[in-house]
Protein backbone atom coordinates (compact mmCIF):
# COMPACT_ATOMS: atom_id res chain seq x y z
CA UNK A 1 0.00 0.00 0.00
CA UNK A 2 1.32 3.41 -1.13
CA UNK A 3 1.79 5.79 1.92
CA UNK A 4 0.51 8.55 2.74
CA UNK A 5 2.81 11.89 3.40
CA UNK A 6 1.73 14.32 5.41
CA UNK A 7 2.38 17.32 3.09
CA UNK A 8 1.63 20.20 5.72
CA UNK A 9 4.63 18.95 7.78
CA UNK A 10 6.62 17.44 4.63
CA UNK A 11 6.14 21.34 3.10
CA UNK A 12 6.47 23.63 6.35
CA UNK A 13 9.96 23.82 6.09
CA UNK A 14 9.95 24.79 2.55
CA UNK A 15 7.24 27.35 3.16
CA UNK A 16 9.09 29.23 6.12
CA UNK A 17 12.06 29.35 3.97
CA UNK A 18 10.78 30.48 0.93
CA UNK A 19 8.63 33.17 3.53
CA UNK A 20 11.98 34.33 4.12
CA UNK A 21 13.23 34.41 1.59
CA UNK A 22 11.01 36.57 0.15
CA UNK A 23 10.93 38.99 2.60
CA UNK A 24 14.83 39.28 2.16
CA UNK A 25 14.77 39.76 -1.47
CA UNK A 26 11.68 42.29 -1.08
CA UNK A 27 13.23 44.64 1.35
CA UNK A 28 15.84 45.39 -1.53
CA UNK A 29 13.60 44.75 -3.69
CA UNK A 30 14.02 47.46 -6.75
CA UNK A 31 17.35 49.31 -8.17
CA UNK A 32 18.72 52.13 -6.56
CA UNK A 33 17.72 54.39 -9.45
CA UNK A 34 14.45 52.78 -9.04
CA UNK A 35 14.21 54.06 -5.56
CA UNK A 36 15.28 57.47 -5.74
CA UNK A 37 12.78 58.10 -8.18
CA UNK A 38 10.02 56.49 -5.70
CA UNK A 39 12.11 58.97 -2.88
CA UNK A 40 12.16 61.98 -5.01
CA UNK A 41 15.55 62.63 -3.57
CA UNK A 42 18.98 61.45 -3.53
CA UNK A 43 20.60 60.80 -0.05
CA UNK A 44 24.01 61.86 -0.38
CA UNK A 45 26.34 60.80 2.39
CA UNK A 46 28.93 63.62 3.19
CA UNK A 47 31.80 64.58 5.84
CA UNK A 48 29.94 66.43 8.99
CA UNK A 49 31.76 69.36 8.08
CA UNK A 50 35.16 70.26 5.88
CA UNK A 51 35.53 73.27 4.18
CA UNK A 52 35.59 73.15 0.68
CA UNK A 53 34.16 70.11 0.47
CA UNK A 54 30.63 69.62 2.67
CA UNK A 55 29.77 72.33 5.11
CA UNK A 56 27.02 74.47 5.97
CA UNK A 57 27.95 78.23 5.14
CA UNK A 58 26.65 80.69 6.52
CA UNK A 59 22.57 80.73 5.41
CA UNK A 60 22.85 77.08 6.66
CA UNK A 61 23.05 75.65 3.18
CA UNK A 62 25.35 72.81 2.47
CA UNK A 63 28.25 73.91 0.06
CA UNK A 64 31.60 72.43 -1.10
CA UNK A 65 32.73 69.90 -3.99
CA UNK A 66 31.29 67.14 -2.91
CA UNK A 67 27.57 69.02 -2.21
CA UNK A 68 28.27 70.27 -6.15
CA UNK A 69 28.66 66.47 -7.38
CA UNK A 70 25.77 65.35 -5.72
CA UNK A 71 23.93 68.04 -6.64
CA UNK A 72 24.39 67.02 -10.49
CA UNK A 73 23.55 63.60 -9.92
CA UNK A 74 20.64 64.29 -8.46
CA UNK A 75 19.85 67.00 -11.93
CA UNK A 76 20.92 63.75 -13.92
CA UNK A 77 18.48 61.60 -11.69
CA UNK A 78 15.51 63.73 -11.08
CA UNK A 79 15.79 66.42 -12.94
CA UNK A 80 16.66 69.10 -10.12
CA UNK A 81 20.32 69.46 -7.99
CA UNK A 82 17.75 70.59 -5.21
CA UNK A 83 16.49 66.68 -4.78
CA UNK A 84 19.58 65.77 -2.70
CA UNK A 85 19.46 64.85 1.64
CA UNK A 86 22.92 65.37 2.57
CA UNK A 87 23.35 62.90 5.53
CA UNK A 88 26.49 63.98 7.58
CA UNK A 89 28.95 60.80 8.18
CA UNK A 90 32.02 59.72 10.56
CA UNK A 91 34.92 58.02 9.57
CA UNK A 92 33.71 54.72 11.13
CA UNK A 93 29.88 55.02 10.24
CA UNK A 94 30.14 55.73 6.58
CA UNK A 95 30.52 52.54 5.32
CA UNK A 96 27.94 50.89 7.43
CA UNK A 97 25.64 53.41 6.06
CA UNK A 98 26.12 52.89 2.65
CA UNK A 99 25.92 49.38 3.06
CA UNK A 100 22.60 49.14 5.01
CA UNK A 101 20.80 51.29 2.34
CA UNK A 102 20.47 54.66 4.46
CA UNK A 103 22.43 56.55 1.63
CA UNK A 104 22.44 55.99 -2.11
CA UNK A 105 25.96 57.65 -2.52
CA UNK A 106 28.95 58.31 -0.09
CA UNK A 107 30.38 60.93 -1.14
CA UNK A 108 33.24 62.17 1.86
CA UNK A 109 36.68 62.40 1.43
CA UNK A 110 36.90 58.82 1.13
CA UNK A 111 40.34 57.02 -0.10
CA UNK A 112 39.94 54.54 -2.60
CA UNK A 113 42.30 51.27 -1.70
CA UNK A 114 42.11 47.49 -2.86
CA UNK A 115 41.45 46.61 0.61
CA UNK A 116 37.86 48.71 1.26
CA UNK A 117 36.79 47.48 -2.78
CA UNK A 118 37.66 43.96 -1.87
CA UNK A 119 35.88 43.70 1.62
CA UNK A 120 32.92 45.97 2.39
CA UNK A 121 30.38 45.03 -0.48
CA UNK A 122 30.90 48.40 -1.79
CA UNK A 123 32.10 49.82 -4.98
CA UNK A 124 34.74 52.67 -5.95
CA UNK A 125 33.51 54.20 -8.41
CA UNK A 126 35.46 57.77 -10.15
CA UNK A 127 38.28 59.54 -8.68
CA UNK A 128 37.38 63.38 -7.86
CA UNK A 129 40.36 64.93 -5.66
CA UNK A 130 43.70 63.40 -6.00
CA UNK A 131 45.30 64.12 -2.99
CA UNK A 132 48.05 63.11 -0.15
CA UNK A 133 48.44 62.91 3.56
CA UNK A 134 50.16 65.57 5.86
CA UNK A 135 50.61 67.39 9.04
CA UNK A 136 49.12 70.91 10.19
CA UNK A 137 51.67 72.79 13.10
CA UNK A 138 51.98 75.58 14.64
CA UNK A 139 54.65 77.77 12.80
CA UNK A 140 55.78 78.65 16.47
CA UNK A 141 56.83 75.66 17.06
CA UNK A 142 59.53 75.75 14.69
CA UNK A 143 58.87 71.78 13.30
CA UNK A 144 60.16 72.25 9.84
CA UNK A 145 59.76 67.89 8.83
CA UNK A 146 57.47 65.57 9.88
CA UNK A 147 60.55 63.38 11.39
CA UNK A 148 60.50 66.02 14.13
CA UNK A 149 57.31 64.91 15.36
CA UNK A 150 59.51 61.94 17.38
CA UNK A 151 57.67 61.47 20.76
CA UNK A 152 55.12 63.78 20.16
CA UNK A 153 51.05 63.44 19.92
CA UNK A 154 49.17 64.19 16.77
CA UNK A 155 45.46 63.94 16.28
CA UNK A 156 43.78 62.25 13.64
CA UNK A 157 40.25 61.10 13.00
CA UNK A 158 39.36 57.53 13.96
CA UNK A 159 38.18 54.85 11.63
CA UNK A 160 40.30 56.46 8.42
CA UNK A 161 43.50 55.74 6.25
CA UNK A 162 44.66 58.44 7.66
CA UNK A 163 44.68 56.93 10.77
CA UNK A 164 46.27 53.48 9.53
CA UNK A 165 49.35 55.74 7.85
CA UNK A 166 49.99 57.60 10.63
CA UNK A 167 50.62 54.81 12.84
CA UNK A 168 52.46 53.39 10.07
CA UNK A 169 54.68 56.07 9.39
CA UNK A 170 55.73 56.61 12.83
CA UNK A 171 56.46 52.88 13.34
CA UNK A 172 58.89 52.80 9.72
CA UNK A 173 60.78 56.06 11.07
CA UNK A 174 61.29 54.76 14.79
CA UNK A 175 59.42 58.21 15.89
CA UNK A 176 56.88 56.51 18.62
CA UNK A 177 54.23 58.92 17.41
CA UNK A 178 50.96 59.45 20.15
CA UNK A 179 48.00 59.03 18.34
CA UNK A 180 45.09 61.06 19.47
CA UNK A 181 41.83 60.07 18.00
CA UNK A 182 38.62 61.37 17.45
CA UNK A 183 35.39 59.98 15.76
CA UNK A 184 34.53 63.30 14.70
CA UNK A 185 36.49 65.04 11.58
CA UNK A 186 35.48 68.98 14.03
CA UNK A 187 36.55 67.16 16.68
CA UNK A 188 40.28 66.61 15.69
CA UNK A 189 40.78 69.74 14.41
CA UNK A 190 39.21 71.48 17.40
CA UNK A 191 41.84 69.85 20.09
CA UNK A 192 44.66 70.64 17.54
CA UNK A 193 43.91 74.26 17.46
CA UNK A 194 43.47 74.44 21.31
CA UNK A 195 46.74 73.14 21.83
CA UNK A 196 46.09 69.49 22.74
CA UNK A 197 48.16 67.86 20.18
CA UNK A 198 51.62 68.82 18.25
CA UNK A 199 50.22 68.67 14.96
CA UNK A 200 46.82 67.55 13.17
CA UNK A 201 46.88 65.09 10.17
CA UNK A 202 45.08 64.51 7.29
CA UNK A 203 44.50 64.94 3.99
CA UNK A 204 46.57 67.97 2.83
CA UNK A 205 42.84 69.62 0.94
CA UNK A 206 41.42 68.78 4.76
CA UNK A 207 44.21 70.65 6.69
CA UNK A 208 43.99 73.50 4.26
CA UNK A 209 40.45 73.68 4.66
CA UNK A 210 41.05 73.47 8.74
CA UNK A 211 43.51 75.81 8.50
CA UNK A 212 40.76 78.21 6.68
CA UNK A 213 37.91 77.61 9.23
CA UNK A 214 39.48 77.57 12.60
CA UNK A 215 42.33 79.51 12.87
CA UNK A 216 42.43 82.53 14.05
CA UNK A 217 45.19 83.81 12.14
CA UNK A 218 46.09 81.40 8.96
CA UNK A 219 49.56 82.55 8.75
CA UNK A 220 50.41 80.79 12.31
CA UNK A 221 50.04 77.16 10.92
CA UNK A 222 51.98 75.70 8.20
CA UNK A 223 51.57 72.70 6.52
CA UNK A 224 54.99 70.62 6.08
CA UNK A 225 56.10 69.54 3.06
CA UNK A 226 55.91 66.16 3.30
CA UNK A 227 52.79 63.98 2.30
CA UNK A 228 53.20 60.51 3.43
CA UNK A 229 50.25 58.38 1.50
CA UNK A 230 48.66 58.16 -1.71
CA UNK A 231 44.71 59.55 -1.20
CA UNK A 232 42.54 59.16 -4.37
CA UNK A 233 39.16 60.42 -3.24
CA UNK A 234 35.81 59.82 -4.80
CA UNK A 235 32.40 57.64 -4.81
CA UNK A 236 31.65 54.76 -3.60
CA UNK A 237 28.10 53.06 -3.61
CA UNK A 238 26.58 49.61 -2.69
CA UNK A 239 28.00 46.50 -5.03
CA UNK A 240 25.27 44.56 -6.93
CA UNK A 241 24.12 47.67 -8.19
CA UNK A 242 25.33 47.81 -11.90
CA UNK A 243 22.82 50.48 -13.12
CA UNK A 244 23.48 53.23 -10.13
CA UNK A 245 27.11 52.64 -10.83
CA UNK A 246 27.20 53.50 -14.21
CA UNK A 247 24.62 56.64 -13.59
CA UNK A 248 27.24 58.10 -10.95
CA UNK A 249 30.37 56.76 -12.66
CA UNK A 250 29.41 59.01 -15.96
CA UNK A 251 28.04 61.55 -14.18
CA UNK A 252 31.21 62.15 -12.64
CA UNK A 253 33.13 61.63 -16.15
CA UNK A 254 30.90 63.96 -17.90
CA UNK A 255 31.45 66.60 -15.49
CA UNK A 256 35.17 66.35 -16.08
CA UNK A 257 35.07 65.74 -20.07
CA UNK A 258 33.12 68.93 -20.14
CA UNK A 259 35.41 71.23 -18.77
CA UNK A 260 37.76 69.48 -21.60
CA UNK A 261 35.35 70.09 -24.75
CA UNK A 262 34.59 73.78 -23.37
CA UNK A 263 31.00 73.41 -21.73
CA UNK A 264 30.62 75.77 -18.87
CA UNK A 265 27.71 77.22 -17.07
CA UNK A 266 27.55 80.12 -19.15
CA UNK A 267 27.43 78.93 -22.34
CA UNK A 268 25.46 75.67 -22.01
CA UNK A 269 22.34 76.86 -22.86
CA UNK A 270 23.89 78.55 -26.44
CA UNK A 271 25.23 74.71 -27.04
CA UNK A 272 21.73 72.80 -26.25
CA UNK A 273 19.85 75.21 -28.78
CA UNK A 274 22.83 75.47 -31.51
CA UNK A 275 24.28 71.82 -30.98
CA UNK A 276 25.57 71.38 -34.16
CA UNK A 277 27.55 74.41 -34.35
CA UNK A 278 30.68 73.42 -32.72
CA UNK A 279 32.39 70.67 -31.16
CA UNK A 280 31.07 71.44 -27.26
CA UNK A 281 27.70 71.29 -28.92
CA UNK A 282 27.94 68.22 -30.59
CA UNK A 283 29.32 66.56 -27.39
CA UNK A 284 26.84 67.36 -25.63
CA UNK A 285 23.81 66.57 -27.80
CA UNK A 286 25.29 63.11 -28.42
CA UNK A 287 26.01 62.38 -24.28
CA UNK A 288 22.51 63.43 -23.83
CA UNK A 289 21.13 60.73 -26.68
CA UNK A 290 22.87 58.38 -24.77
CA UNK A 291 20.64 58.96 -21.28
CA UNK A 292 18.73 56.29 -21.68
CA UNK A 293 21.35 53.65 -22.14
CA UNK A 294 22.52 54.16 -18.84
CA UNK A 295 19.10 54.67 -17.27
CA UNK A 296 18.87 58.84 -17.25
CA UNK A 297 17.06 60.80 -19.48
CA UNK A 298 18.12 62.77 -22.74
CA UNK A 299 18.77 65.44 -20.97
CA UNK A 300 20.73 64.31 -18.22
CA UNK A 301 24.38 66.41 -19.34
CA UNK A 302 22.68 69.10 -20.27
CA UNK A 303 21.25 69.14 -16.29
CA UNK A 304 23.94 67.99 -14.73
CA UNK A 305 26.12 70.84 -15.88
CA UNK A 306 23.82 73.80 -15.64
CA UNK A 307 23.17 72.77 -12.43
CA UNK A 308 27.32 72.56 -10.92
CA UNK A 309 29.51 73.85 -13.88
CA UNK A 310 32.31 71.17 -15.26
CA UNK A 311 35.10 69.78 -12.81
CA UNK A 312 37.02 72.82 -13.49
CA UNK A 313 34.15 75.37 -12.53
CA UNK A 314 33.52 73.51 -9.63
CA UNK A 315 37.00 72.83 -7.94
CA UNK A 316 37.93 76.45 -8.35
CA UNK A 317 34.75 77.93 -6.97
CA UNK A 318 35.06 75.37 -3.70
CA UNK A 319 38.89 74.62 -3.42
CA UNK A 320 41.07 76.74 -5.92
CA UNK A 321 41.41 80.70 -6.35
CA UNK A 322 37.47 81.85 -5.91
CA UNK A 323 37.52 80.29 -2.66
CA UNK A 324 39.34 81.10 0.95
CA UNK A 325 41.36 77.85 0.51
CA UNK A 326 42.75 79.32 -2.77
CA UNK A 327 44.73 75.46 -3.54
CA UNK A 328 46.23 74.85 -6.18
CA UNK A 329 44.88 72.67 -9.39
CA UNK A 330 48.09 70.60 -9.17
CA UNK A 331 46.91 66.43 -9.57
CA UNK A 332 43.44 67.75 -10.45
CA UNK A 333 44.36 69.25 -13.51
CA UNK A 334 43.41 67.47 -16.59
CA UNK A 335 45.86 65.33 -18.02
CA UNK A 336 46.23 67.39 -20.84
CA UNK A 337 47.57 70.24 -18.56
CA UNK A 338 49.38 68.33 -16.70
CA UNK A 339 46.95 66.93 -14.32
CA UNK A 340 45.88 63.21 -12.88
CA UNK A 341 41.99 64.06 -14.31
CA UNK A 342 41.91 61.55 -17.94
CA UNK A 343 38.04 60.87 -18.12
CA UNK A 344 37.05 57.82 -20.44
CA UNK A 345 35.96 58.91 -23.80
CA UNK A 346 32.19 59.60 -24.12
CA UNK A 347 32.51 58.66 -28.19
Amino acid sequence: MRRKIDRPHFFLPLVAFLTVASSAISSHAGSTLDNIRLRGEVRCGVNTSLAGFSAKNALGNWAGMDVDICRAIAAAVLGSGEKVNYLPMTGSQRFVALKNDDIDILLRNTTFTLARDASLGLRQTVVTYYDGQGFLVPLKSKVGRATQLKGKTVCVQAGTTSEKNLADFSRNQGLNIKALTFDRQESATGAYFAGQCAAFTDDASALASARSTNALDQNEHQILPEQISKEPLGAMVRRGDEEWFNAVSWVIYGLIEAEEVGITQANIDHLKTNSGASKAGRWLARANARGPQIGLSREWAYRALRTSGNYGEIFERNLGGKSPLRLPRGLNNLWSEGGMHYPIPFF
